[in-house]
C-alpha cells in the first residue's frame, strides 16, 4: 500500500491530466453532430488498429515468465480488436442511413 502512495505522490500531475483529459473527451465526444460521427469512428478505428499493432509487438518482446506483461498485451489486444469491429459495425449502420430506399 506504501508502494502505491509513494507512486501516486510521485506522479500526481500526470495523474492529473488524465483525469482532465477524461473530463474534456466526455465533453468534446457529447457535443459532435451527428453528421460527423462516421468520419471520427474511422479515426477511431484506425487508431485502435495502431494500438492493437503495438500490442502484439510488445507481447511479442515481453519476456516468456512475465505473465502480467503478456496477460495485459492479450487483453489490450482483444478490446482493441473489440472497439475496432464494432467501430466498423457502427461506421457501416451510419453509412446505411444516407442510402436510399430499394424500389
Amino acid at each position: 500500500m506504501e508502494y502505491i502512495l509513494a507512486f501516486i505522490n510521485q506522479h500526481i500531475e500526470l495523474i492529473y491530466i488524465v483525469i482532465l483529459s477524461v473530463f474534456l473527451g466526455v465533453e468534446v465526444i457529447s457535443r459532435v453532430p451527428s453528421v460527423l460521427h462516421t468520419p471520427l469512428m474511422s479515426g477511431a478505428n484506425a487508431i485502435h488498429g495502431v494500438v492493437i499493432i503495438g500490442a502484439i509487438i510488445v507481447m511479442g518482446k515481453a519476456d516468456p515468465e512475465n505473465y502480467l506483461a503478456l496477460f495485459i498485451g492479450f487483453l489490450a489486444v482483444m478490446l482493441g480488436t473489440v472497439n475496432v469491429v464494432g467501430g466498423f459495425v457502427v461506421t457501416d449502420r451510419m453509412l446505411e442511413m444516407f442510402k436510399g430506399k430499394k424500389k
